[in-house]
């Protein structure tokens, strides 16, 4: 048994790891106070509860809005990303690329996929991400998202890193997932590369973070009004938790899905992102 299994039955322990959620909770509230309108949160306890909010729990076949932000991998976003998408056994799907200025060949190759769900646009000029590599690690990739969901016309909204790859089914569980009991946002397990090249089940079970990801979320079109913040770095919050603490704080109904739906590869060098 490893020591961190030894620790978790003590029950001192246990008080002061959920004691530091608490923390940690109570710090993310105070933020969303700062972050979150009033006006948008009272604004979304109103949509909830609106037929047109609800009426994508009931269509069938719903359409899915794939988001993929990249920069200068053509190869890996084409071959491993895109392609892990549109082979995806749900089929009514759009998946929209966008380039953070990309260099490198991506449009041309993009260009070259025969498929109508498939969307790329290349900005002009690359997002103002800090020179500090850990603050730009946590939002490289800002710009792009954004754009990403400003194009999103899907019912349900979802992500893939442009390095990383879906299982084949995970769209169409998801979706009847989430329709089947009126979610406004799952997330679920995925295996994580390791920088030996080993592959761990990362399990993520709880709404918080470090145990949820972009790539491992699924949610209500209603959500893309909250877009990444370029200043998260400055929370010492990476992108993605510092946008879904915000869904938190709306009160969105959140669940867990089982099982592992996505193969998260190891992480290049920041420099590169």
């Amino acid at each position: 048994m490893m020591l961190p299994d030894l620790l978790w039955k003590i029950p001192y322990f246990r008080k002061i790891i959920f004691g530091l959620f608490d923390i940690q909770n109570a710090i993310d509230v105070l933020h969303c106070r700062i972050d979150v309108p009033d006006e948008l949160f009272e604004q979304f306890q109103i949509d909830k509860l609106s037929q047109s909010y609800q009426a994508v729990f009931e269509k069938n076949e719903p359409l899915i809005s794939v988001c993929v932000g990249t920069y200068n991998r053509a190869e890996l976003v084409v071959n491993r990303c895109v392609k892990s998408i549109l082979n995806q056994d749900y089929e009514n799907l759009e998946v929209i690329v966008v380039g953070d200025c990309c260099t490198d060949n991506t449009a041309k190759l993009i260009k070259e996929i025969d498929d109508q769900r498939l969307q790329f646009l290349n900005l002009p000029q690359r997002g103002n991400y800090p020179s500090r590599p850990e603050w730009c690690w946590m939002v490289a990739g800002t710009v792009p998202f954004n754009e990403a969901l400003k194009l999103a016309k899907g019912d349900f909204i979802t992500h893939l890193d442009d390095d990383d790859e879906y299982l084949p089914d995970r769209i169409s569980k998801l979706v009847h997932f989430i329709q089947h009991s009126h979610y406004d946002f799952v997330w679920h397990p995925f295996w994580r590369e390791t920088l030996s090249g080993k592959w761990q089940l990362k399990s993520g079970t709880h709404f918080r973070r470090n145990e949820v990801t972009t790539s491992s979320s699924f949610y209500h079109k209603w959500l893309k009004r909250i877009p990444w913040d370029l200043n998260a770095f400055k929370y010492n919050e990476p992108g993605d938790w510092n946008r879904f603490r915000k869904f938190k704080y709306l009160g969105v109904k959140t669940a867990h899905f089982p099982e592992p739906l996505l193969r998260h590869f190891k992480e290049r060098n920041p420099s590169q992102i």
